[in-house]
C-alpha cells in the first residue's frame, strides 16, 4: 500500500501486507517503510513467516491498521506488528489515505537478486477476493 498523496518514497510510507520472493519459496514478508525506518538505512521494520504451500493454495493475508498499530496475519496467524511509538511523520506517516497495489513484480534488486528464470513463464496471479473494512472506535 502507498500513500494516496505520495510525493517521496519512503517518507510518505509504504505498507507491505504480503511479499513472496520466488527464489525464497514459502517465506512470506510483511513490512512498513517510512523515512525513519526503511531498508536503505538498514532500519526497516519487517518480519517473515513460512507458509509451505504459499504458491499452491489460497491463503488469507490480512493487515489490521489502526491509529496506533499495524498488524499482519496469514490465515489468522499474526506474525508482524508495527506500533506507533512516536507522533512524527518520519516514523508514522499512516494517518492518511493509502491505496492498494496488487502486482506480480519481476526482477529488481530483491526479486532479481539471483536472476529471473524465464522458463517459469507465463505465470498468473490469482486472487479470490479483496475486502476492506473500517474499524469502529
Amino acid at each position: 500500500m502507498l500513500s494516496a498523496d505520495i510525493k517521496k518514497w519512503p517518507d510518505d510510507g509504504e505498507i507491505d501486507i504480503m511479499e513472496h520472493v520466488g527464489y525464497n519459496e514459502g517465506w512470506i514478508h510483511a513490512s512498513v517503510h517510512t523515512k525513519k525506518y526503511n531498508h536503505i538505512k538498514g532500519t526497516q521494520k519487517t518480519d517473515t513467516i513460512f507458509v509451505k504451500d504459499a504458491a499452491e493454495k489460497f491463503h488469507v493475508y490480512r493487515a489490521d491498521w489502526t491509529p496506533k498499530k499495524i498488524e499482519m496475519y496469514v490465515d489468522n496467524q499474526k506474525y508482524f506488528t508495527y506500533n506507533k511509538s512516536e507522533d512524527s511523520n518520519d516514523a508514522w506517516p499512516f494517518d492518511r489515505p493509502f491505496y492498494l497495489i496488487l502486482n506480480q513484480a519481476v526482477g529488481g534488486l530483491w526479486g532479481g537478486k539471483h536472476g529471473v528464470d524465464a522458463a517459469v513463464y507465463p505465470q498468473k496471479m490469482t486472487l479470490d477476493y479483496v475486502r476492506i473494512y473500517k474499524f469502529k472506535d
